[in-house]
C-alpha cells in the first residue's frame, strides 16, 4: 500500500447532489457518473443465461420466463434508465433518491413488495475508496445499482455457472445473501494490509521515530475511521434481515445471513483494536521521540559535568599571577593535564558505575 502523504484532492468529501427544499425523490445526477451499463444474469436449476441488455424494456422478457433474474447496473449516469427501471420494478421514489445520491449509510428498508439494501464496498488499492451498493430484493429477482464498472461480482457469476451450486438450486434471496457477503467478507483483505501496515510502523516508530511516521499514522486513523463509518451501521443492517418476518426470505436463508451478522461482528472487532492501536501509535512515537530526547541531554549533561572541573582547573593556572608556584615549575604544565586527564577518568568510571554512561541497565541512585 502506497505510504506517505495523499493529496486533498483524493479525500472522501460528502456532497449532497440535491439543493436544500427540492421536492423528495428528485433525481440529481452527477455529472461525472458513468453511463449505465445493465447485465441480467437469470437462471434456474437446469440452466441459465447471460446477457448485456441496451434497454430496459429488454428486461420484462427474463422476469417472465426465469424463477430467479439479477439485474446489475454498473454507472448511475442516467437518470431516465434509473426512472425506466424504478419503473419496471415499481420502486418507490425516495429508495431511487437513496441510489443517485451515493453517500448514503448501509441500512435495510421494507416496503410492500421488495427490500431495499444499502452497503458500502471497500476497495484498497493506491488508497482506500468506498462505493454505495444499492440492492432491491423482490419476490424472483435481484436489482443491484454499483457507481463503476467493476469486476467484483465475478466469483459469485462463477458460483451461477456450476450447476451443481447451492446458488443455482436457490432463491433470489440466497442470491441476496451472496453479494451482501461478498462485500462483507472484502473488508478482511483491507484489514489485513492495515494490519501489517501497523505492524510494520511500530517497529520504526520505536526504532526510528522520525517526522514522516506522523503524517503516516494520521493516514491511517482517517482510513480506519471511514471503515468505521462504513461497517457500523452495516451491522444494525443485517440483524434487521435476520430479526423482520418476510415471505422474501426464507428460514434457511436466514441461517446464512446470520453467518453475515457474524463476520460484521469480527470486521467490527478487528478494526476497533486496529484503530487503537494506530491511536496508541502516537504515543508511542512521542515517548520515543522523548526518550531519545533524554539520551542525548543526558550525553551533553555528562559531558558538561566533565567540563566544568577541567575548565575550573585551566582557568586557575591561566590566571598567570606572579607568585602562583607551579608556573615556573619545569613539570607544571604536565603536572596540569595529568590532574585534568585523572579527573575525567575517575567521573568517568563513576558514571559508568551508576549506570548513567555506556551500556549498563541498571538504574543509577542518586
Amino acid at each position: 500500500m502506497k505510504k506517505g502523504i495523499r493529496s486533498r484532492k483524493h479525500r472522501n468529501h460528502f456532497h449532497r447532489r440535491n439543493a436544500p427544499g427540492s421536492s423528495p425523490g428528485t433525481l440529481m445526477i452527477d455529472p461525472q457518473a458513468p453511463r449505465p451499463k445493465i447485465k441480467v444474469t437469470a437462471y434456474s436449476p437446469e440452466s441459465k443465461i447471460e446477457d448485456a441488455v441496451p434497454d430496459v424494456e429488454s428486461i420484462r422478457g427474463y422476469l417472465s420466463k426465469w424463477p430467479v433474474v439479477w439485474i446489475n447496473v454498473e454507472g448511475l449516469g442516467d437518470a431516465e434508465t434509473i426512472r425506466k427501471l424504478g419503473q419496471l420494478f415499481d420502486l418507490h421514489r425516495l429508495a431511487l433518491e437513496d441510489v443517485i445520491n451515493v453517500h448514503q449509510r448501509p441500512k435495510v428498508e421494507i416496503y410492500k413488495s421488495y427490500y431495499f439494501i444499502v452497503v458500502r464496498m471497500a476497495d484498497l488499492r493506491d488508497r482506500l475508496e468506498t462505493q454505495q451498493l444499492s440492492i432491491f430484493l423482490g419476490k424472483n429477482y435481484v436489482l443491484t445499482f454499483q457507481e463503476t464498472e467493476s469486476n467484483r461480482f465475478d466469483p459469485i457469476r462463477a458460483r451461477i455457472h456450476d450447476k451443481g451450486g447451492r446458488i443455482r438450486q436457490s432463491g433470489a434471496d440466497y442470491l441476496a445473501y451472496a453479494i451482501l457477503d461478498s462485500c462483507i467478507d472484502n473488508y478482511f483483505p483491507a484489514l489485513e494490509k492495515y494490519g501489517e501496515q501497523i505492524e510494520t510502523l511500530e517497529d520504526k516508530v520505536i526504532l526510528r521515530p522520525g517526522n514522516q511516521f506522523v503524517s503516516e499514522i494520521h493516514e491511517m486513523k482517517r482510513d480506519l475511521l471511514i471503515l468505521r463509518r462504513a461497517v457500523w451501521p452495516l451491522r444494525e443492517a443485517v440483524n434487521s434481515l435476520i430479526r423482520e418476518p418476510s415471505q422474501l426470505i426464507t428460514d434457511e436463508t436466514r441461517i446464512y445471513i446470520r453467518d453475515c451478522y457474524d463476520h460484521t461482528i469480527q470486521v467490527i472487532d478487528l478494526l476497533e483494536n486496529y484503530r487503537d492501536i494506530a491511536g496508541d501509535l502516537i504515543e508511542v512515537y512521542l515517548s520515543s521521540i522523548s526518550n531519545r530526547m533524554n539520551e542525548i541531554m543526558k550525553i551533553l549533561t555528562i559531558f558538561t559535568t566533565i567540563f566544568i572541573p577541567l575548565t575550573f582547573i585551566a582557568g586557575v593556572y591561566g590566571m598567570n599571577f606572579k607568585n602562583m608556584p607551579e608556573l615556573n615549575w619545569k613539570y607544571g604544565y604536565l603536572f596540569a593535564l595529568g590532574i585534568m586527564a585523572a579527573l575525567a577518568a575517575v567521573m568517568l568510571i563513576y558514571f559508568r558505575k551508576k549506570g548513567w554512561l555506556g551500556a549498563s541497565s541498571r538504574l543509577g541512585t542518586f
